[in-house]
């Protein structure tokens, strides 16, 4: 199986957990599996793979600019025939102290969602729901214990796939 995961990160929290899933997804498939940030992959990148992870933070209840700028440039059914997944990283609700913030945050949305939408819409076949990772502050850290939820989260993609 060849799978690629591309990323954005702002603070290193994304990043980590998008070499997390990627380290993972290499144990089950060694040599077929790449961890790209986003700015680095082009369109061609995609043609031959078998599942495509797009993770991102979510800023302002979305992706980053570079990661929706990466989904509109893929033509039209370019990801026909593939497995795609998304995650992100979010603030954990409980380190909010303001209720009404709170509320805004978790009906706002969150960046895999969208993510996801935009994957569906170039083709892609929707392999697992959109995955979130907590991070205690607007600049993290990850909460403790998501980087070992990214590895199961993987672990289950990779048995999925088989």
């Amino acid at each position: 199986m060849k799978a690629l995961i591309i990323y954005d990160s702002v603070f290193g929290n994304t990043g980590k957990v998008a070499q997390a899933i990627g380290e993972t997804i290499s144990k089950q498939y060694p040599d077929q599996s790449q961890t790209l940030q986003v700015d680095v992959v082009k369109a061609e990148y995609i043609q031959g793979l078998d599942l495509l992870i797009v993770g991102s933070p979510t800023r302002s209840f979305r992706p980053t600019p570079a990661v929706n700028e990466f989904l509109k440039s893929l033509p039209r059914n370019h990801l026909s025939g593939i497995k795609v997944a998304a995650f992100d990283t979010r603030i954990w609700l409980n380190t909010i102290d303001s209720s009404a913030l709170r509320f805004i945050v978790d009906k706002g949305g969150y960046a895999a969602s969208k993510i996801v939408k935009a994957l569906q819409k170039k083709g892609g076949n929707l392999v697992s729901d959109p995955e979130g990772f907590l991070v205690t502050g607007d600049q993290g850290p990850l909460k403790e214990g998501e980087l070992e939820r990214a590895e199961d989260w993987a672990n289950q993609l990779s048995l999925s796939l088989s």
